[in-house]
């Protein structure tokens, strides 16, 4: 099985789009039963807190779905050795993890965007209310984090 976890701030928006979109692909091509799909935040601000809004929209507007009682969860040192791939949406989400892990020994920190020609930073549509950019950021990084790890 390969375990994944998104990672972002809050947990209720960036992440939780990743993990539904991930789930998506790996449900389209017949494979749940060999993947472990789930995200976290660094931060405990939105701890327990629903998907934001503006988020729940877009996973709606693209027909994915999503599970409606999940809340936001905060990472755990121990989760480092759960996961296969640790997925964070920006280089500050990277910061905030590696203080909750300490190090990252077997190289399973990255970015979204490192699974696509655009490497960066996903940015924070808390903040932009750019929802339409990040959808289309994340579902390019989840194909190609998929094709990658398929």
């Amino acid at each position: 099985m390969i375990s994944i976890l998104f990672i972002c701030h809050g947990n209720i928006c960036r992440s939780p789009i990743a993990e539904a979109i991930m789930k998506k692909i790996i449900r389209d091509n017949g494979k749940e039963d060999l993947f472990l799909i789930e995200s976290r935040a660094t931060s405990r601000e939105e701890e327990g807190n629903d998907i934001y809004p503006p988020a729940r929209r877009e996973l709606e507007a693209h027909n994915v779905a999503y599970d409606r009682n999940r809340t936001a969860t905060v990472m755990k040192k121990q989760d480092y050795d759960k996961y296969d791939y640790l997925i964070c949406m920006d280089e500050r989400n990277i910061g905030n993890l590696m203080r909750i892990i300490g190090n990252d020994p077997d190289r399973k920190v990255y970015k979204l965007l490192d699974f696509t020609e655009h490497r960066g930073d996903i940015e924070d549509p808390w903040y932009t209310g750019n929802y339409h950019k990040v959808w289309n950021q994340i579902e390019e990084g989840c194909r190609g984090l998929y094709n990658t790890v398929k």
